[in-house]
């Protein structure tokens, strides 16, 4: 989607160009097209992504999808104890899926890969799916299964939430399931590595199309770190580096990810924002100040923002404002895509003045 003056001269609020050359990260496989991305060394610097031309897609998601039970609660309950439900909900959601939605609506083209069960919300996570225009052509309702759910309890004060969820055995990728021919059909594949061996195979398949693979992750398993090897912009929890790494300064444990991924490393930080390797550095970028009702899929909108961004060649810190403010405003209603707003209003966020940053 091409933004007009007026929208770019919004988000052009944070990008002094500064003359530098950054790193130029080249990923080449044997007897396939090279991938070339720069390493900003500075945060108005941008990327430069040499993304693949003629694809069907902006962006392919292979992942996760879940409906969601959100329950409100006054505070959240104690042990024996019984509360009662302020408000219920029942939304779509799931990490894949709703980056996807979130470009969707946005303007751009996604196609989702993944199963959902034969029951009834898995008729309603795909129809949501395909009430947002997204591409479900490669998506296998898996006979006698339940779909991917989740009841998330919500403190009413904070908009904090728990969450309580199942995934049927029967949903899980093989890698025989999965086509090239499908995964490879964007500018831009986004895992969130689930289905750990078929994520692996999935990404090896976009390397060898030059295809950047961007990745979500918020847990460690034993095909962890063949997978980030694979990928070209690795955005985690602020949990994962901690966790992978053993290390338990959140700085120290960020950098030290550079070892196993040689591409961009960033990581979100919920209400401070979100951080990210820099040069040799680690820059946090603020977020933004909302009233919080939910924060169920403020991760999935970030990271929605920041392949937008992307793909639009933004200046990194462009990007992570908008990612920061999309995600913020998605806060403010109850469930992981109810509260995605316009694109006219995050970049009116992101073209805020400061005191609407948090420090």
């Amino acid at each position: 989607m091409a933004l007009d003056s007026k929208s770019l001269m919004l988000v052009r609020f944070a990008s002094l160009r500064w003359a530098s050359t950054g790193i130029t990260v080249t990923v080449t496989v044997s007897g396939s097209p090279a991938m070339k991305f720069r390493r900003p060394s500075h945060p108005a610097e941008t990327f430069d992504v040499s993304f693949p031309r003629d694809k069907k897609f902006d962006v392919v998601g292979f992942g996760l999808n879940a409906v969601d039970h959100l329950c409100v609660v006054p505070n959240y309950p104690r042990f024996d104890s019984k509360t009662r439900i302020l408000h219920y909900e029942k939304l779509a959601g799931g990490q894949v899926a709703t980056a996807v939605t979130f470009l969707a609506r946005m303007g751009l083209k996604g196609k989702y890969i993944g199963k959902v069960g034969s029951d009834d919300i898995g008729q309603f996570s795909l129809q949501s799916l395909r009430s947002e225009s997204i591409d479900t052509t490669s998506v296998v309702v898996e006979p006698g299964s339940r779909n991917q759910y989740a009841f998330i309890i919500i403190d009413k004060n904070s908009g904090e939430r728990t969450i309580l969820w199942d995934r049927d055995r029967k949903l899980d990728y093989k890698v025989d399931e999965i086509s090239r021919e499908e995964v490879c059909e964007g500018k831009i594949l986004y895992l969130d590595g689930h289905d750990h061996a078929a994520a692996v195979q999935a990404a090896k398949w976009a390397q060898a199309e030059g295809i950047p693979v961007v990745i979500d992750l918020d847990k460690v398993v034993p095909a962890t770190k063949d997978l980030i090897s694979r990928v070209d912009f690795l955005i985690t929890s602020s949990n994962f580096p901690p966790e992978f790494t053993g290390i338990d300064d959140p700085i120290e444990s960020l950098l030290a990810l550079r070892k196993f991924c040689k591409g961009f490393i960033a990581m979100t930080l919920g209400v401070q924002g979100a951080m990210a390797i820099v040069g040799d550095s680690c820059i946090r970028f603020p977020a933004f100040k909302v009233h919080a009702v939910d924060t169920t899929g403020a991760g999935d909108i970030f990271h929605g923002g920041f392949m937008y961004g992307l793909l639009q060649n933004w200046p990194l810190d462009t990007i992570m404002a908008f990612s920061n403010a999309a995600a913020g405003l998605n806060c403010t209603h109850l469930g992981a895509r109810a509260g995605i707003p316009p694109l006219e209003e995050i970049l009116q966020l992101v073209g805020s003045s400061e005191e609407h940053r948090l420090v």
